[in-house]
């Protein structure tokens, strides 16, 4: 963790010229993973569950960041670190828009996409603790708003201007061009902001407190584990942050691939430019207001009491896709305002979980460090439940498949009941 003391806070370039652009970097790999990954699978012709295990497994590399996140410390600036990890993801992702048109093609593709996963991981560690050694607490709240708008701008922009592009270039050219035009685009982008950044970011270098050696770091690691698990109710804690998302890991992976699929064996049928604009545009926005009102709405009757609201209102709204699966509608219309209901509750209500991991798991020494661990069990909910979903919808059918979903938000909303709202004395 950073203490970095105020006569150490780089005195370089405006933040301005450089907070935004480094959370577009941040998003724009997690999105090329976790969401346009599976709508280029799915139009390569690869099969639900085999999406959902695949995708689900990359997801892991944001699951254990935490664990080498200490070990960063040693390298002489997070400037260094930030920008050869942007560099190495655009590389990555350049690499994937040539293996598209290879026989090989998706065991190329999934070794590719998990070196993008591990070093935008990594890269996000570095970009967050250069923001908080370079900026002091005054400006870190200042600037904080930008951070959540450019990296939602990421989600924006690949999945809603990149997958419109590849939709119609699907109808051109075919998939494996497309596919390939989309992920040469976000190298170009990551490789631009990498070049970018290795002139505008400031150096943060590492605070006088890091540990010298890699013993005294593992050393350290260690201590942070420790204390982490010797927090007064941790473990029911951590069952609650893993079911939090079981719902929504589910629904966030077969949702886009239900709106894809033919109406002939329950999907939507919907064009990859439709999907496209129905994520990027309407549904971004919904998540983003969702999440907006869901943070002042925390703020104004506390967590304790909000929590079971929360969790109602991110999973309520699921039932637009039950209804969407029941009656199939054919106006684009319809589905955009059944999607973005669902995604306002999604926003609204996914405040809970970070709030939780903040203000409760996270409290204490090592604040910064028990987020990372915390948000680390949120993610692995997130990848458990994505792994399993192709295998369940497969099994069920789209229908019976989004009544599960409802069913899987139950255990959480019990636990509330049971679980620490507050941080410990």
């Amino acid at each position: 963790m950073d203490h970095a003391k105020p006569e150490q806070i780089a005195r370089t370039r405006h933040p301005l010229a450089w907070v935004p652009t480094l959370y577009l970097a941040q998003g724009l790999p997690f999105y090329a993973v976790a969401l346009v990954a599976k709508l280029m699978f799915k139009s390569m012709g690869v099969p639900n569950d085999s999406i959902a295990h695949w995708t689900g497994l990359l997801g892991l590399a944001w699951v254990f960041k935490a664990l080498w996140s200490p070990f960063l410390e040693l390298a002489a600036s997070k400037k260094r670190v930030v920008v050869t990890f942007q560099l190495t993801g655009g590389a990555a992702l350049g690499a994937l828009a040539l293996v598209l048109q290879l026989p090989a093609w998706f065991a190329l593709s999934i070794a590719l996409l998990a070196v993008v996963s591990l070093a935008s991981s990594t890269h996000d560690i570095a970009a967050d603790g250069l923001y908080i050694a370079s900026l002091n607490p005054r400006m870190q709240a200042a600037y904080a708003g930008w951070q959540g708008a450019f990296f939602n701008g990421a989600k924006f922009l690949s999945l809603g201007a990149l997958v419109i592009l590849a939709g119609h270039l699907e109808q051109r050219f075919g998939p494996a061009p497309a596919w390939s035009t989309v992920y040469g685009l976000l190298g170009l982008m990551m490789a631009g902001l990498g070049l970018y950044h290795a002139w505008a970011l400031p150096p943060g270098r590492n605070a006088w407190t890091t540990p010298a050696s890699l013993g005294a770091t593992a050393r350290v690691l260690l201590d942070v584990v420790r204390a982490f698990f010797a927090k007064p109710g941790i473990w029911l804690g951590i069952l609650f942050i893993i079911l939090f998302r079981a719902g929504e890991g589910q629904i966030q992976t077969i949702g886009p691939l239900f709106l894809r699929d033919a109406r002939a064996i329950g999907g939507l049928g919907l064009s990859t430019q439709d999907v496209g604009a129905i994520y990027g545009t309407a549904g971004t926005a919904a998540f983003l207001a969702g999440s907006v009102l869901g943070g002042y709405f925390t703020a104004w009757i506390g967590l304790r009491r909000a929590m079971p609201l929360l969790i109602l209102a991110m999973n309520v709204p699921n039932l637009v896709f039950y209804y969407l699966s029941v009656a199939q509608p054919e106006s684009v219309g319809v589905i955009t305002a059944a999607l973005a209901s669902e995604m306002f509750g999604y926003g609204f209500g996914f405040v809970g979980i970070i709030l939780f991991i903040m203000q409760v798991v996270a409290s204490g020494p090592y604040q910064t460090a028990h987020y990372a661990l915390g948000s680390g069990f949120m993610q692995l909910g997130f990848v458990l439940f994505t792994m399993v979903s192709g295998d369940i919808q497969q099994a069920l059918g789209y229908r019976h498949f989004f009544l599960w979903v409802l069913l899987a938000a139950l255990p959480a909303l019990l636990l509330v009941r049971f679980v620490r709202l507050e941080p410990p004395p």
